[in-house]
């Protein structure tokens, strides 16, 4: 990898990728940008910004090669920034033909729901790309603060710290500090169950809960996660990390949570479709709940919040009578 020659592209045209290009461009010269649609392409030209997210962010398009094809992207592109919904990728990959040779640093924060797969896992699995050549990108960090030039914290995780600091380079910048980790499965699994938990946060504010119950439920659910990543992926890691417990603070507290504004509108009575169609954004946690689910069935780990809100979603059982069950199981 080599920042003053490789060419960077990115996948992805939602409000996080939106931002990473923000911050790439920051570092390097030029991206290559993919987006489906040519018409969004068009609109972003003339505007400046991209059409349906982070409008503040006025880019110089002068330096972004649009297209919407995105093997044409792949091919013009040594290192790839993945950055879509993870309950869509299969789709936005479907017509994909090569990722040989290629760098990629994943920005999605979930799991592939049809098979269970982390991000890099799949990759792994349909496009044979070694898990050497992958980086994981992992909060805490919202896009939002990202478009304001908010101080904000990144890691980046690869199969060793050397290979995560070259993808650091890409990052960092005034605004976003960054640190590096091996350990890709545990950051990828926190992130995924990170989502799940925010729901069950916005649950228990619709519900009219608290400070010092969410106090509870947050410091719980850290516990839990530990206890499942220890027992799918265990190394030695440090649970309080801010790639780990960092990132699970900002999104069961901050306004910015699209899973937490979704779990807010089930704790108040919504469906889950309705809740869905009024956020207008992926609650990657909707998709998280029930592979975690899935997952865990073989593992048998104690996860007592992450079932809670399984139960609400898919077994519809009403949220006042799981958090009733729930707020015992947290003494």
């Amino acid at each position: 990898m080599n920042l003053k020659t490789d060419k960077v592209g990115i996948i992805g045209s939602g409000s996080w990728a939106t931002a990473l290009a923000k911050i790439l461009l920051e570092n390097v010269n030029e991206i290559n940008w993919y987006f489906r649609k040519q018409s969004t392409i068009e609109t972003f030209k003339k505007n400046k910004h991209n059409p349906r997210y982070l409008h503040e962010v006025e880019f110089d398009t002068s330096k972004i090669n649009f297209c919407d094809d995105i093997n044409c992207i792949i091919a013009h592109s040594d290192i790839l920034i993945i950055a879509v919904p993870s309950a869509f990728l299969p789709t936005v990959l479907a017509d994909v033909k090569d990722l040989s040779g290629k760098y990629i640093l994943s920005g999605v924060k979930g799991i592939v729901t049809d098979e269970n797969l982390l991000v890099a896992e799949y990759l792994l699995k349909y496009f044979n790309v070694d898990h050497d050549m992958i980086g994981v990108l992992a909060g805490p960090c919202h896009a939002e603060e990202v478009a304001r030039e908010k101080l904000s914290y990144l890691t980046v995780a690869c199969t060793t710290e050397e290979k995560a600091m070259k993808f650091t380079q890409l990052i960092e910048c005034d605004y976003i500090y960054t640190s590096a980790s091996d350990d890709i499965w545990g950051t990828e699994y926190a992130a995924v169950l990170k989502n799940i938990i925010a729901i069950a946060a916005g649950i228990a504010h619709g519900q009219r809960f608290g400070d010092n119950f969410h106090a509870v439920l947050v410091s719980r659910a850290i516990q839990e996660i530990k206890r499942f990543v220890d027992q799918v992926h265990p190394i030695d890691r440090d649970i309080k990390a801010p790639a780990y417990l960092g990132d699970l603070m900002v999104t069961a507290y901050s306004q910015f949570s699209r899973n937490r504004t979704f779990g807010s509108m089930i704790g108040k009575g919504y469906s889950v479709k309705a809740a869905q169609l009024e956020l207008n954004m992926v609650a990657e946690g909707y998709y998280a709940t029930k592979s975690i689910h899935q997952i865990n069935e073989k593992h048998q780990v104690d996860m007592p919040i992450c079932e809670a809100v399984y139960q609400i979603l898919y077994d519809k059982i009403p949220p006042h009578k799981v958090f009733g069950e729930l707020t015992r199981k947290l003494c």
